[in-house]
C-alpha cells in the first residue's frame, strides 16, 4: 500500500511502484505483522470454540499465552493502520507531484475505499467474521480529506479518536467477552448460521474498528510527509527512540492484561476493563515500535536481499492476498462442519498452527514472485478497479494516424 518517495515516481496514470524500487521496509513490516495476525486469531479461535477461557494446560500453555498478550495481542492491527493511512498519503502525495487538482485525488481515493469495502464485504460473507479491509475502505471514504490536515491538526484529531475510540472497545469488548462467555458450545453452527451471523454482526464491529483504527491510520499519514520508512537513515534517532519505547511500553503495558490471561490476577468487571484499554493503548506504542525497528533493520541491510528477505517482501508486497488466504485456511480448519481442530488445540499447539498458516502464506508469495507475478490475485483486482485498465504501449515503428 505504500509508494516510494518523489525520487521513485512511477509513471504518470501507472498506479504502481515497480517492485525493483519499492522500499524494503514497509514490505518486510506488513510480512511480519502478517504473522503477528495470523498467531493472534490461532488463539482466539481455540477461546471462542469453548467460551471457557484459555487451555492453560502446562507451563509452555501458560508461557505462549502470556508473550501473546505482551508481544502479539492487539499489537498487529494498529501497524496495518498506521502502514494503510502511509500508503493513502504516499498515494496523495505523488498524484499531487504529478499536478493533479485535489478533487481528481480524492475521486481516485473514494473509488479505491468503495473497492475496499466490496472486497471486505465478499470476506466476511464468504469466510471470515473479523474483516479488516472493509474498515480500511471506510476509513478512506470517511477521512481522505484529513490528508490536507496541518500536522498539529492531525495529531489533534488522532489523539482524540486514540483516547475515545479505545475506551468505547474496550467497554463493548468487555460487555460482550462477559455475555459471550461459556456460550460457544450452546448452539450448532451450520455454513448457513456462521455467514448469517458474520453479516449480522457486521455493522456493529464496523464502527468499533474505525474507532480505533483512525488513530494509527492518522499517524501513518504523520510518518508518510516525513518519509520514516523510505528514507529511514534521515529518521534513525527517532527510530531507535520509537523502537525502544514502542516496544518496551507494549510489554510492560501488556503484563496486567497477560496475568489476567492466564488467570493468575482475577480482578473486578470495571479494573479488567481498566486494564484491557492500557493494553489497546500500548498496544498502539507496541505497533508504531515494531515498524520501526523493521525500518532500523531493513536500512542496516541496505542492498542485500537474501531468500528470507526476499520471500518476507514478497508477503508484505501481497498483503492482501496473504490476508485472504489465512481466512481460507480458517474456513477450512476451525469451524465444527469442516476440520474442527480448534477445540482439541492447546494454547500452545494453536498458535503453532497459525504460524504454520503464516508459512504457508510465505511459501505462495515467493512462488508467485519467482513465477514473475508481481501482485496477488486481490491486489492486481484493487488495482485495476481502482485505476482501469493500463493504457497499451504504442507500437514500435507504427505511423501516427
Amino acid at each position: 500500500m505504500t509508494d516510494g518517495p518523489a525520487a521513485r515516481v512511477a509513471p504518470p496514470g501507472s498506479g504502481a511502484m515497480p517492485a525493483t524500487r519499492r522500499s524494503l521496509a514497509p514490505d518486510l513490516a506488513r510480512g511480519f505483522m502478517l504473522l503477528v495476525i495470523a498467531t493472534v486469531h490461532a488463539h482466539m479461535f481455540r477461546l471462542a470454540t469453548t467460551g471457557e477461557g484459555y487451555a492453560l494446560d502446562g507451563a509452555l500453555d501458560v508461557a505462549v499465552t502470556a508473550c501473546m498478550a505482551l508481544f502479539a495481542e492487539n499489537r498487529g492491527y494498529p501497524m496495518f493502520a498506521a502502514l494503510f493511512g502511509y500508503g493513502l498519503a504516499q498515494i496523495y502525495l505523488r498524484r499531487t507531484a504529478e499536478g493533479r487538482e485535489w478533487p481528481w485525488v480524492r475521486r481516485l481515493l473514494r473509488r479505491r475505499g468503495r473497492w475496499l469495502v466490496a472486497i471486505g464485504i465478499a470476506h466476511t460473507v464468504l469466510l471470515f467474521f473479523g474483516d479488516i479491509i472493509s474498515v480500511y475502505g471506510l476509513i478512506a471514504l470517511l477521512f481522505a480529506g484529513v490528508l490536507r490536515f496541518t500536522d498539529r491538526r492531525l495529531l489533534t484529531h488522532a489523539f482524540a479518536w486514540m483516547a475515545v475510540g479505545s475506551l468505547v472497545y474496550a467497554l463493548v469488548n468487555n460487555v460482550a467477552f462477559g455475555a459471550a462467555k461459556g456460550e460457544a458450545q450452546g448452539a450448532e453452527a451450520t455454513p448457513l448460521t456462521d455467514m448469517v451471523m458474520r453479516l449480522v454482526t457486521l455493522p456493529f464491529f464496523w464502527p468499533l474498528m474505525i474507532g480505533i483504527s483512525v488513530f494509527p491510520f492518522m499517524v501513518g499519514i504523520w510518518a508518510a510527509r516525513r518519509r520514516l520508512l523510505e528514507e529511514p537513515e534521515r529518521h534513525r534517532a527517532l527510530l531507535r527512540k520509537a523502537a525502544l519505547f514502542g516496544i518496551g511500553a507494549a510489554v510492560l503495558g501488556g503484563i496486567p492484561q497477560a496475568l489476567i490471561n492466564v488467570e493468575v490476577w482475577a480482578p473486578s468487571a470495571v479494573v479488567a476493563t481498566g486494564v484491557f484499554w492500557v493494553h489497546l493503548l500500548v498496544g498502539y506504542a507496541g505497533g508504531f515500535g515494531y515498524a520501526s525497528a523493521i525500518a532500523l533493520i531493513a536500512l542496516r541491510m541496505g542492498e542485500r536481499r537474501g531468500p528470507v528477505v526476499a520471500a518476507l517482501a514478497a508477503t508484505g508486497q501481497r498483503s492482501m492476498t496473504c490476508y485472504l488466504l489465512q481466512s481460507v485456511a480458517w474456513a477450512v480448519l476451525i469451524p465444527p462442519y469442516m476440520l474442527g481442530i480448534a477445540g482439541s488445540l492447546t494454547d500452545a499447539q494453536a498458535v503453532g498452527v497459525g504460524a504454520a498458516v503464516w508459512l504457508g502464506t510465505v511459501v505462495l508469495a515467493d512462488l508467485m514472485r519467482r513465477a514473475g507475478f508481481k501482485q496477488g490475485p486481490a491486489e492486481w483486482f484493487l488495482r485495476r478497479m481502482t485505476y482501469g485498465r493500463p493504457a497499451a504501449a504504442p507500437v514500435e515503428g507504427a505511423r501516427a494516424g
